[in-house]
């Protein structure tokens, strides 16, 4: 009997055969190699390139990131803000990160305020960039509405802004900073190695988004710029000004200029211009805007230098407050010219020269004496020469040199004519007579110490000329309209022809007056001068003049200066 065992059937699988012996060694060495290769490459990442990959991930997270300096402010005497820095934000791409996607780049370009092909444009232009300014100086609000929308290659960077809270008020003396806040214009240019302040650095991690993550350390910490207090009195200002444009407009004239300074100290307290602009808004700006016309132009003076002529013949023998002058017929004949006064005034003492204005009266003076007699008074007054404001452009005008000299060009000179200055110098030179005879150099800067000033004339004729500069304001005279009520004021009215390429013109005029207040203890020196006014009157004690009482009256009162007499 057979049995078969159960379970062993023939279906079992079958034994592989073993392989051969070059196969296998291959897979080894192959699974050999590569374990070696992940080893190696692990190694290497983890120890050999390590500094360098670390750097690399640093590059995206750590900022070495400039802490702006803040610039100085410009106060006024009285510690008022003139220009002050506003903490900005400056929005800043990376045209590489930008997202692809179009409605993205659609909103990015509206939030900006620009167009689609407008953006398209800038972001073609720095393609090959790693950064370029999408809005400079915008406020933090705006800029943040911006971030909000979180699209990619997008980062802040805070700045700082220029703000002006005088406006057009004082535009030309501040001047202008530009976008990176250096100093273009006025006082902002001259002082800004003191005003700018070192910047320094920090190191920040921020986000992918360029937000600030966290601060670890300062490197150097940013040196604010200097304060700058200037010797202008706000409150004089906006009223010195607020004058100034009512003139302008009522005279429908071209333009003005107004300085005031301080009779003791020759601090400028107020100096206007005309036109003027917005310096928050430069938008649509008029370039005569930009010039501090008071210290970077010139004019022909006219009759306003007839005091200061005067105090040459005063200081010469012969001539006292009593020298009679006959002024008849109202016209002379000097070289080929014909100089003539409005009407014959006949005989004339100095102060009634100066009362009615008489060009045959002064002609007669200069004439008798020295050739350089009025050059010289010219130039101790300061005229040709730097004013020393440090002003960026201030003038010097023009003093012709005293060589062969024609007997009319010394008696042009004696009433204003054939000589060029400026509206600070005029004032500088008043300020001698207002100081017992020492000149003051104008100072835009408050003064912590009296000046010395210079000496320009004799403190007997300084005084003799404040007495006549008194009586040019009567009741009668052409500088009526410059009285103050209650204060004894004096000074002197011009009305100047404007020269062009044919000579003076017979219809333009500048109006101009030079005064002191108050004669029995000068405290401000005042020049108004206004350019072509064309509304009927030119004539510098119908245009001018008002300017200077208006201006004076306020601020002596501003200034609590007390009355000479009550007011009826």
């Amino acid at each position: 009997m057979s049995f078969q065992r159960r379970g062993v059937s023939s279906r079992q699988a079958p034994v592989a055969p073993p392989l051969p012996g070059g196969r296998f060694f291959v897979i080894v060495l192959i699974m050999a190699i590569t374990s070696a290769v992940l080893i190696g490459r692990i190694t290497l990442l983890q120890v050999i390139d390590r500094p360098f990959l670390q750097s690399q991930g640093d590059a995206r997270t750590l900022r070495n990131e400039v802490i702006p300096a803040h610039r100085g402010m410009i106060t006024d005497r009285n510690g008022e803000p003139l220009a002050i820095s506003t903490p900005v934000v400056t929005l800043w791409a990376n045209p590489q990160e930008l997202p692809a996607d179009p409605i993205q780049r659609i909103v990015l370009a509206q939030a900006l305020g620009m167009s689609l092909e407008a953006f398209e444009a800038r972001v073609a232009r720095y393609s090959e960039h790693e950064f370029m300014y999408l809005r400079r100086q915008m406020t933090p609000e705006a800029a943040q509405r911006i971030l909000d929308l979180r699209t990619p290659g997008v980062y802040p960077q805070r700045e700082y802004k220029r703000y002006y809270p005088a406006g057009e008020v004082a535009a030309q003396l501040m001047g202008v900073t530009n976008v990176d806040d250096v100093g273009q214009e006025g006082l902002e240019l001259a002082y800004q190695p003191h005003l700018a302040g070192h910047p320094g650095q920090r190191r920040v991690i921020k986000d992918r988004r360029g937000r600030l993550v966290r601060e670890l350390d300062v490197i150097r910490e940013a040196q604010p710029g200097g304060d700058l207090t200037l010797s202008i009195d706000q409150r004089l200002q906006y009223m010195a000004y607020r004058e100034l444009r009512s003139a302008v407009a009522e005279n429908e004239a071209n333009g003005g200029m107004l300085v005031m300074m301080d009779a003791r100290s020759g601090e400028v307290l107020a100096m206007a211009n005309l036109p003027s602009y917005n310096p928050n808004n430069r938008a649509g700006i008029d370039p005569r805007g930009l010039r501090n016309q008071a210290l970077v132009d010139v004019f022909e003076p006219g009759s306003v230098m007839k005091p200061l002529a005067m105090s040459a013949v005063l200081e010469s023998e012969g001539f006292d407050r009593d020298t009679v002058v006959d002024t008849s017929p109202g016209w002379m004949r000097i070289d080929e010219y014909t100089i003539r006064d409005i009407r014959n005034y006949g005989e004339l003492d100095l102060a009634g020269i100066l009362e009615k204005s008489s060009n045959i009266g002064m002609s007669q003076l200069a004439l008798e004496l020295h050739d350089v007699a009025i050059w010289e008074k010219y130039h101790q007054l300061g005229f040709g020469q730097s004013a020393e404001t440090g002003f960026p452009g201030e003038t010097t005008g023009h003093l012709p040199a005293p060589i062969r000299w024609s007997r009319s060009e010394r008696a042009a000179l004696s009433y204003g004519y054939g000589l060029s200055v400026s509206a600070v110098q005029l004032a500088s030179a008043y300020t001698a007579i207002a100081n017992d005879g020492t000149r003051l150099t104008p100072s835009l800067l408050r003064l912590s110490s009296p000046p010395e000033g210079t000496s320009a004339m004799s403190p007997d004729v300084a005084n003799d000329l404040l007495d006549i500069l008194e009586t040019s304001v009567g009741a009668y005279s052409g500088g009526r309209r410059a009285r103050v009520e209650g204060y004894r004021v004096g000074g002197k009215t011009g009305t100047v022809r404007k020269s062009g390429q044919g000579g003076y013109a017979t219809d333009a005029y500048r109006s101009v007056f030079a005064g002191i207040a108050p004669i029995s203890d000068p405290r401000i020196v005042t020049v108004v001068m206004i350019d072509h006014p064309k509304a009927g009157e030119f004539y510098g004690g119908a245009v001018a003049a008002p300017v200077f009482s208006s201006v004076t009256g306020n601020a002596l009162r501003l200034l609590d200066v007390p009355p000479d007499h009550e007011v009826e």
